[in-house]
């Protein structure tokens, strides 16, 4: 990522354990639409160590304002960190890349408060996607007291799976180490979304930010790919000629692949202690 900016990111519901420029995949009425990539001027910094594990240096935590006009996001300006109208199941889905549906046994609170984080790291630089989820795991369980295990539970998931006919995905021109980015933008009534550099796992994950439930790769497809994905949402009608098809007729005609609806075992983070955060 150039560091030349302020850069407002996601996910995301999200969230692939990819780098910062992932974090631009969004979604319709979701965290993932409020957390669009957004340019401003800033004076040119330098990415920070790759192999740095920042924390916050200094936090300030408040309750959102109610009577926000707009969604909120996920704000990253030099080594500092501004968090703007999020729930914390919010935070647990963005700092471990998991659907919110993958977050169980919190209090009903973690879905309703909002709160106002800005922070800075103790490293200097432009932290990348890996880094800004450290940062927030480590926030979360020093100012949020949350404490949670791994498990894996039976849950309502899509699946997605290679079509009759075969996969239509251009091998990337990228090698194997390269960055996978995840890009694109709504027009009118349609999505659009450019994937480079994607695994399976990495599109599978980065759908989750426009689907009701968890995404899991069972295409056993090992590559990296090339593509793009056009849509109409359901919830968007339209009239407009020539407009994309749904999500799941687009993935099969577009990409050779389907997306089907299971139930099936998932990954899911067990909260085990939560609270509110501690006063600044």
């Amino acid at each position: 990522m150039q560091a030349n900016a302020t850069v407002r990111i996601i996910p995301r519901k999200f969230l692939v354990l990819l780098a910062v420029a992932l974090s631009a995949f969004a979604a319709p009425n979701t965290i993932a639409q409020q957390n669009r990539t957004r340019q401003q001027s800033a004076s040119p910094m330098s990415p920070m160590a790759a192999d740095a594990h920042p924390s916050f240096e200094v936090a300030t935590i408040n309750p959102a304002n109610p009577n926000r006009t707009n969604g909120g996001g996920f704000i990253v300006g030099g080594h500092r960190l501004v968090i703007e109208g999020q729930t914390v199941n919010d935070l647990i889905s963005f700092a471990y890349a998991l659907h919110k549906k993958q977050i169980v046994d919190g209090p009903a609170w973690l879905e309703t408060e909002r709160f106002d984080i800005d922070g800075q790291a103790d490293q200097p630089g432009v932290a990348n996607l890996h880094q800004v989820q450290e940062m927030l795991q480590k926030l979360l369980a020093t100012r949020f007291g949350l404490k949670l295990h791994r498990d894996k539970r039976d849950l309502p998931i899509y699946v997605i799976k290679v079509a009759k006919g075969g996969p239509k995905l251009a091998q990337s021109s990228e090698n194997a180490y390269g960055l996978p980015t995840q890009s694109g933008h709504g027009q009118g009534s349609q999505q659009q979304r450019k994937f480079t550099n994607n695994s399976m796992s990495d599109f599978a994950l980065g759908m989750q930010a426009y689907m009701d439930r968890p995404v899991v790769d069972e295409t056993g497809l090992p590559g990296r790919y090339d593509f793009t994905l056009k849509w109409t949402p359901d919830n968007v009608p339209t009239s407009e000629p020539g407009a994309p098809p749904g999500i799941f007729t687009a993935v099969q005609e577009e990409l050779g692949l389907k997306l089907e609806a299971t139930k099936g075992p998932a990954d899911v983070l067990v909260i085990e202690h939560v609270e509110r955060p501690s006063p600044n």
